[in-house]
């Protein structure tokens, strides 16, 4: 614990045992109190003795006590920043937050590297729902905690947001000092800030085994797993940092979305409900506890949970498109009104910005201005692209290595190969295309689970490297046999109902076909198909979380349909009858029999419930949450020709040569 000036420095007696009181605040504060009670009477006008005395009070459950030392104790050495420190802490505990916060303040100033009052100025600005002043007061905590004088440098880089420069610096020194943990773990935080999680994945468990007491490094880890959806691997990391400090918010918030990947959805209700209630003013956590609501149905809720961010943030475009997102809340004039104000705000983030023109583009719909709708969604979809480019002619070369590997002769070579298990039931095609109708029809059949949108194909052909797909063609019968049953491992823990069939709605999964039918040739497989006018404008005016890059152009739309509809028409020459196509337009005309086709396809014997998948209560986390808990209605079948006199780039990308 730093202290103020020693006046006396021949005291090492006592400086000694000073240092030896304060050593133990942190892991134990009663012997800490019971040595500085002990030092502050046979020293009692030394200021590091009270120091620590007022500490161990604090700490020990006595604020009152230690403000009875600290204020004439900061009256008297007023450029002590420890002191300013430990009082703004035990005016924390009193309830006095402006005070505590300008003493907090006046520690920094009088000492701007003091990591702790940084970090203690972030909580409570956290606590009082001033979120961009709480991370710009953990980026200056994590700056004044580099004590490398050589990492500085890199530490200011990324403090200013040069990510750039920040990774030259440090790729740089590391280039001589592999194992420097600090800097290993700033490089890792500059690729979780460029989104190159698994690169930052690969620093972070390393920086693990360097030290593997580092929390904030263990934080960092499970956060990039989870943002890589590898949640069966993030949930024990960050287990154990609850389990060790269960009231931090960040540990508990990643939790709740770690917890949401794998379908726990009451524990990441009860999870975010105690958060809202710690931290009433914070708008983030009552998006995210909307979201969780909305998952399982409790849709009036959600809307309660959104307004009550836009209440403590009206800027906040995420939560109007939340709203939106629904598809069962109707925008007000006041509501259209407060969203175009914010459009013009000076300073408003492009994140915000682009949740907006969403927004207002599903208000603009419903109020069949469809103009101005249509001129919404492309300013969104703009400002979505410009974050997150995509290459559609690497998308169309990746495409077709996979014609090229999957052939007749690859199959025949492959007859009996492969995890024999019947489990899975794949539904695979474009986003807004019936998928989830699809699942949400065979969920409701007795022998069927619903999971959600599961990663464990994309990461297996991942995992496979650069020489995926080719590498299809060279595996051995034991690797894809073990391939295979991987997958039934890894997605075991999504199987909550005990039930023979689950299913895999990862629209994406189109792209690997290939390795589906060779590690698991008894899965079934949906194709969702749509009129690709609707489908491709629906995915246009959807900002989706993730994963869907190529939805934000139409010309990228057109051409990304018509990369997918190549390669279901190969599969169906190379493996006739192994995907099943359901044609969202035929299962609305006539829902029984295309729901009795789907069945007998799957092996799976005709139920009544299947026809009631409205009645079917179940966690639905796609956009089409809502929709699939109303019958069937025919209501959005052509509503993409409102929009005709703008979407000639998408037709033409689909139908040109």
């Amino acid at each position: 614990m730093n202290r103020p000036p020693d006046p006396n420095p021949a005291s090492s007696a006592l400086t000694i045992a000073i240092d030896r009181a304060a050593a133990l605040l942190t892991t134990d504060p009663k012997s800490a109190l019971r040595q500085a009670e002990s030092l502050a009477a046979s020293a009692p006008r030394d200021p590091r003795a009270a120091l620590v005395l007022a500490s161990a009070r604090r700490r020990t459950g006595d604020p009152k006590a230690a403000l009875a030392i600290l204020s004439p104790l900061a009256a008297a050495f007023p450029k002590a920043a420890n002191t300013q420190f430990e009082l703004g802490m035990t005016l924390v505990e009193l309830g006095q937050a402006g005070s505590a916060l300008a003493a907090l303040r006046r520690a920094t100033e009088i000492n701007p590297d003091h990591v702790e009052a940084w970090r203690a100025i972030g909580d409570r600005l956290f606590q009082a729902g001033d979120e961009a002043g709480a991370d710009q007061a953990y980026a200056r905590s994590r700056l004044a905690g580099v004590g490398d004088a050589a990492l500085k440098p890199a530490a200011e880089a990324i403090f200013r947001g040069d990510v750039e420069r920040a990774e030259t610096l440090l790729r740089s020194h590391l280039a001589t000092r592999l194992d420097d943990h600090a800097a290993t773990r700033m490089l890792a935080e500059v690729y979780l800030k460029k989104a190159r999680y698994s690169d930052a994945e690969v620093l972070l468990a390393h920086c693990l085994t360097l030290d593997p007491t580092d929390d904030g490094a263990r934080f960092h880890y499970a956060d990039a797993l989870f943002r890589q959806q590898k949640a069966t691997t993030a949930l024990p990391e960050i287990e154990r940092l609850t389990a060790a400090e269960p009231s931090n918010p960040a540990y508990r918030n990643l939790l709740a979305a770690v917890l949401g990947l794998l379908g726990e959805d009451e524990r990441v209700i009860d999870l975010c409900a105690g958060l809202v209630a710690d931290y009433p003013a914070q708008p983030r956590l009552w998006l995210n506890y909307g979201h969780a609501l909305r998952a399982v149905g409790r849709s009036d809720d959600a809307v309660a949970a959104f307004r009550r961010c836009l209440a403590l943030k009206p800027g906040s475009g995420e939560a109007y498109w939340s709203l939106a997102n629904l598809k069962v809340v109707t925008f007000t004039p006041e509501d259209v009104a407060a969203m175009e104000a914010q459009l013009t705000r000076v300073g408003l983030a492009a994140d915000d910005a682009l949740h907006l023109h969403y927004a207002l583009g599903k208000a603009k719909e419903d109020a069949r201005d469809y103009d101005a709708s249509f001129a919404h969604y492309a300013l969104g979809a703009a400002l979505r692209k410009a974050a997150s480019p995509y290459d559609a002619d690497a998308n169309s070369a990746q495409l077709a290595r996979v014609r090229t590997v999957f052939t007749p002769a690859l199959l025949a070579r492959r007859v009996g190969v492969g995890c024999p298990a019947p489990d899975p039931i794949f539904i695979v095609g474009l986003p807004r295309a019936g998928s989830t109708l699809i699942e949400q029809i065979l969920a409701s059949h007795s022998l069927v689970e619903g999971t959600m949108e599961l990663p464990d194909i994309g990461h297996m052909a991942a995992d496979l490297g650069a020489a995926y797909p080719e590498c299809l063609a060279t595996l051995d019968d034991v690797a894809l046999t073990a391939l295979g049953e991987r997958y039934i491992a890894s997605t075991r823990v999504h199987r909550r109902l005990g039930r023979p069939r689950f299913i895999d709605k990862m629209p994406n999964n189109f792209q690997h076909i290939a390795l589906i039918r060779l590690i698991l040739p008894n899965a079934k497989i949906i194709d969702a198909r749509r009129n690709p006018m609707a489908s491709g404008f629906s995915a246009f005016k959807q900002h989706f979380a993730q994963g869907q890059s190529f939805s934000y152009d139409l010309t990228d739309i057109g051409r990304y349909y018509r990369d997918y509809a190549a390669l279901m028409d190969h599969v169906a020459e190379v493996a006739p009858g192994a995907v099943h196509r359901v044609d969202y337009e035929a299962m609305i005309e006539d829902t029984e029999r295309e729901i009795r086709r789907l069945l007998d396809d799957c092996s799976l014997p005709f139920e009544d419930s299947c026809l009631r998948f409205y009645e079917t209560r179940r966690a639905v986390r796609t956009v089409s949450s809502e929709q699939v808990r109303r019958p069937i209605f025919r209501e959005g079948l052509d509503q993409w020709r409102h929009y005709e006199p703008w979407l000639g780039p998408l037709a033409l990308a689909l139908w040109s040569d």
